[in-house]
């Protein structure tokens, strides 16, 4: 559910041109995964002008790990009959990383951005590759993390009557932990940390989809999302939206359909940036066992004129929340007039 809204927003958005999708190992296996991305597109009717590229099966360094079936489903987007079967499926004429590579050379230098709302493999993996592409990216909007320590006043949730700073163990947050090797190359690469925004677990907890926001085509996926939230984290005020805030994240916030982010000092007005460093000693079992803190991002402010990750500390709600729904408006209509 949460990469159906990230890809509607990104194939919508007046100010977007999506060049493409590459899966990857998450909410469940790549081959489920990628079977979803087809089957968003084909339920926006997007299925024949953006590709889907299949990524990693796995992460750098580690076996992969999947999302509870309690939160995500066997499918990984389970909670809907509404989505579609692909009417095209994946393009396996080049492999993700390749693709990725073509494509963003293919645009002005300084134009095009890399999302990633799941695992940061694939990220990662695309600049070791190809580390030439650094400089040509407008930059990285990433997915992940949680920074904890009161940074937001967001409802981060509690299990078992522990209050939590991520989402998978106490500390750390999914998509890091899948591959924190990942995530700590792409943190520790200065040149490419400078151009990356990260939206952590603090800032999406912030955009809850309480009942008022409930509505359109993926209805009944946000009520399956409700229900786990609550009955797994305890969150009562509904489910969080993840991925679409770190495609949100690359708007330069100044447009009727941009959505104001803020990473000022909100006393002083200061840019803020910030050094991470991920958790990579341990094992996923030594985290859940509480041994290790394996995926957890850590942060540390950098002085005012030092570059670094930027991290917003929010951004303009109801703004997100209408431009989502003019993204999914202007959806139904280009399904509705090929119907």
């Amino acid at each position: 559910m949460q990469d159906a809204f990230a890809i509607l927003l990104a194939a919508y958005h007046p100010s977007i041109r999506l060049l493409g999708i590459s899966t990857v190992f998450g909410n469940a296996a790549l081959e489920k995964t990628s079977q979803n991305a087809c089957s968003v597109l084909t339920a926006i009717g997007k299925s024949h002008s953006i590709p889907v590229y299949l990524g990693a099966s796995q992460p750098l360094h580690r076996p992969p790990i999947h999302a509870p079936t309690d939160i995500h489903g066997e499918s990984g987007i389970d909670g809907t009959p509404l989505l579609p079967k692909p009417l095209v499926g994946p393009d396996l004429s080049l492999p993700a990383v390749e693709a990725a590579a073509l494509a963003l050379r293919a645009q002005p230098p300084g134009t095009a951005w890399v999302v990633a709302t799941g695992a940061f493999t694939n990220a990662a993996a695309l600049f070791q590759t190809y580390p030439d592409l650094i400089p040509h990216v407008a930059g990285l909007s990433l997915m992940g993390g949680a920074v904890g320590g009161g940074f937001t006043p967001a409802v981060m949730g509690t299990v078992a009557g522990v209050p939590r700073v991520g989402n998978w163990t106490q500390f750390a947050e999914f998509n890091v932990l899948a591959d924190p090797e990942a995530a700590a190359w792409i943190f520790d690469t200065v040149a490419l940390a400078g151009k990356t925004t990260l939206v952590p677990l603090d800032v999406t907890h912030l955009v809850l989809a309480t009942e008022e926001v409930q509505k359109k085509m993926l209805v009944e996926l946000l009520f399956f999302f409700a229900k786990t939230y609550r009955d797994v984290f305890g969150i009562m005020e509904g489910p969080p939206l993840h991925d679409p805030l770190a495609v949100a994240a690359v708007f330069p916030g100044m447009g009727a359909d941009d959505i104001p982010f803020y990473d000022a000092d909100p006393v002083t007005g200061a840019r803020e940036r910030y050094q991470v460093t991920v958790v990579t000693d341990g094992t996923i079992e030594e985290a859940h066992a509480g041994l290790k803190e394996t995926g957890r991002t850590v942060v540390r402010l950098l002085s005012p004129g030092e570059e670094g990750v930027r991290i917003p500390r929010g951004l303009d709600i109801p703004k997100f929340w209408n431009v989502l729904e003019e993204c999914i408006e202007r959806a139904e209509d280009v399904v509705g007039a090929a119907l």
